[in-house]
């Protein structure tokens, strides 16, 4: 039987109804199911979080290849399914809540003492970028984020200064990963179709990120001021920026010392200058 068969008779048997508000698709395609595993890299030394679940076509062969896997999943109604489908493996855990309430640190202690461990998701695509930025900017103890985005997403991530892909979300994962694109996913490869395309992007997280700043928080601040008025001169977008407290007079000063043009915008600046921009206004 194929994966899109035993798919759909998982679905009859339990009469479950897709849930359009949780982005539900689910993966139906074995080739991209191994070339994810693959990506993850995943040993019995790992402890994987998996966000989104479903009905566990992924996380049986997860916690095959895992120490323990953490299954969060905010569909009440697959937990039971999930409960049927996953039974024959004993290192599960499965956890019926909303990921961006779950206090992941403390599940890194709780099952990993402490020690970073691996995300696998398929990702709903209405929320992705919140999640990627939670898992990202809370500094979490987290060694890669291997996950199935909108190809959309997945270019926006590896997007280069200067392009209309290019924003804090680039930002974000080229300071704190490596990021590589795995493959691309055609809407075929699901149960039910979304209407787009998708790609699986593999992120390593960094030790120490490739650039020094002093305050990290603040940076993202003023990238975040940058692309809310992408439009705009960057003097212009810091300036009106209440949360950064920031003159138009303090904004093309620190911009004049960087060397750049004063009617620049901030699409154009990479994370070194969005960094010593950043130290410029707030080293104090």
């Amino acid at each position: 039987m194929t994966l899109a068969k035993k798919t759909k008779a998982i679905i009859e048997k339990y009469d479950f109804r897709i849930q359009k508000r949780y982005g539900q698709n689910f993966l139906v395609d074995e080739g991209v199911l191994e070339r994810i595993i693959a990506a993850a890299e995943i040993s019995k030394a790992d402890t994987v979080l998996e966000i989104g679940p479903g009905i566990g076509t992924l996380s049986g062969n997860l916690a095959g290849n895992a120490g323990h896997l953490i299954c969060v999943e905010i569909d009440k109604n697959l937990i039971p399914i999930l409960e049927e489908t996953l039974s024959e493996h004993e290192n599960i855990t499965i956890i019926n809540d909303d990921i961006l309430k779950v206090d992941v640190a403390k599940l890194c202690e709780e099952y990993n003492g402490g020690q970073p461990i691996k995300v696998v998701a398929n990702l709903p695509y209405y929320i992705t970028t919140p999640i990627i930025m939670e898992l990202l900017e809370k500094r979490l103890p987290i060694a890669s984020i291997t996950v199935m985005v909108q190809k959309e997403v997945a270019e926006r991530m590896q997007a280069a200064p200067g392009g209309k892909d290019y924003g804090a979300l680039s930002l974000a994962v080229q300071y704190y990963s490596e990021a590589r694109l795995v493959c691309r996913v055609p809407e075929n490869c699901f149960i039910p179709r979304p209407n787009v395309d998708s790609a699986v992007i593999s992120l390593k997280l960094y030790e120490k990120p490739p650039v020094e700043v002093i305050n990290p928080d603040r940076m993202f601040e003023l990238i975040r001021a940058a692309f809310n008025q992408r439009r705009k001169t960057l003097v212009n977008a810091i300036s009106n920026a209440v949360n950064l407290g920031i003159s138009k007079e303090q904004a093309l000063e620190g911009i004049k010392t960087l060397g750049l043009d004063e009617n620049i915008r901030g699409e154009v600046l990479d994370i070194s200058q969005f960094s010593r921009l950043s130290d410029l206004f707030f080293s104090k």
